[in-house]
């Protein structure tokens, strides 16, 4: 038995009424169970609680043995003055308050049916790419459904959490937020890292004093990023050293160490120089600030082709600064551009429309979402062999967090799925 199990049953209200007695045979009637804490202090607040004929506004703690509140040094400290029950597994041990009064408690080591824990018991000790494989199939579509929905949301929240704390250190500055998350996006997994490293040594409010020159954007960007010295045999990047060297002097900018930088591993159209040669086109093409152009863009066709920039002629001959390449037009590819539409836009626009209070743009977010192809990758391709299909990027996402944060570690207890299964007649 633990204690995650039993403030399960706590919470989900799992337990037979009719057993619910204290430990001193006072009968006990739940009004309310209370929120779940998952910090220091009682496991749930503001729960409310008939014990005979009074009722007890508090807080509640779940142990599984009663001597556990001893164990924990619970006496003794504050924060569990005001717990009106205490709910434990096994009752071994009478306690009293700090003032001698006998505290409440409940023992539900007979009060709930037996089949949950055996259910419970049997998926953590399934070892299957999920705990539910053999079984995710006797699940409804409609639970399946809303079950996707909240994660999707559960999601975003979580994507919102760096953003929220970036606008705070920014004072909700949201083009200086949302250029970083771009930079950040455009960096890839390899170079995420120094491209918000780059975006953060250089505040947007500079470069959008040099957005209509276009060269001047690429010599401050490429400059900082530590690409740009006084012995490159191209004319060009000659040219753009010599305005970073005038703009550096100007701003008083400290360049990176050009050695953070990644190449090895990547395919040419992904390297940092070329990346950051097309964010200079980005800015350089949204007069009114990137952040702004994004809110005013429609669909996902609109996002693509905002996206989908080929930088300066220089760039059509090279991936790198003095090493010509085979001329093409190097836009960024569609794969990369949903990439920053799902990790960059969509929770941006999300979090912007939360805090404005604007619920229109919030749903314009998630329809973005619904607009994309289903991403590709080894855990979709999981699912979509246990038969739970995609449809869109907004049902991968979803299937992406319910693995990362439940089946993965076999969180069946918060998931809808395992709840559902652990209070059903189910063959393991």
């Amino acid at each position: 038995m633990n204690e995650q199990f039993l403030s399960y049953l706590w919470k989900m209200r799992l337990y037979k009424p009719d057993a619910l007695i204290t430990t001193t045979g006072e009968p006990i009637t739940v009004l309310a169970p209370g929120e779940a804490h998952h910090t220091s202090g009682p496991d749930f607040f503001n729960a409310r609680i008939r014990i005979a004929d009074t009722v007890w506004a508090g807080n509640v703690e779940i142990h599984v043995k009663a001597s556990d509140w001893l164990k924990h040094h619970h006496q003794s400290d504050r924060a569990y003055q005001n717990v009106i029950l205490h709910v434990v597994y096994e009752a071994d041990l009478p306690l009293t308050d700090a003032n001698g009064v006998t505290l409440p408690t409940l023992e539900l080591r007979n009060a709930f049916d037996p089949k949950l824990y055996r259910n419970y018991q049997l998926l953590l000790a399934d070892t299957r790419w999920i705990p539910c494989e053999k079984l995710i199939h006797q699940i409804d579509e409609f639970t399946l459904s809303n079950w996707i929905d909240r994660l999707m949301i559960e999601r975003l929240e979580q994507k919102t959490q760096p953003m929220l704390q970036i606008l705070e250190q920014n004072t909700w500055n949201w083009e200086e937020t949302f250029f970083r998350f771009l930079a950040r996006g455009l960096g890839a997994k390899a170079n995420a890292e120094p491209f918000e490293q780059l975006a953060a040594s250089l505040p947007i409010l500079i470069l959008a004093k040099h957005k209509d020159r276009l060269y001047q954007l690429e010599a401050l960007l490429l400059g900082q990023a530590g690409f740009l010295n006084n012995q490159h045999k191209d004319v060009y990047p000659q040219t753009l050293f010599k305005e970073y060297s005038f703009l550096q002097q100007k701003y008083n900018l400290t360049p990176l160490p050009p050695h953070i930088w990644k190449f090895g591993g990547l395919r040419p159209p992904n390297f940092p120089t070329l990346r950051l040669a097309q964010l200079a086109l980005l800015l350089h093409q949204s007069p009114n600030g990137l952040f702004s152009h994004i809110l005013e863009g429609g669909d996902v066709a609109h996002y693509r082709k905002l996206l989908s920039v080929s930088p300066s002629d220089y760039w059509n001959t090279h991936y790198v600064i003095d090493k010509a390449s085979k001329q093409t037009a190097k836009s960024l590819g569609n794969t990369a551009i949903d990439t920053i539409i799902i990790n960059t836009i969509v929770p941006m626009m999300f979090v912007y429309g939360n805090q404005r209070n604007l619920p229109q743009l919030k749903d314009k977010a998630l329809q973005l979402l619904e607009q994309l192809e289903p991403e590709e990758n080894s855990i979709i391709d999981n699912w979509q062999q246990l038969n739970i299909k995609s449809a869109n990027a907004y049902h991968t996402q979803a299937l992406l967090q319910l693995y990362n944060l439940y089946c993965k570690n076999k969180n069946c207890l918060n998931c809808a799925i395992g709840n559902k299964l652990l209070r059903k007649e189910v063959t393991f």
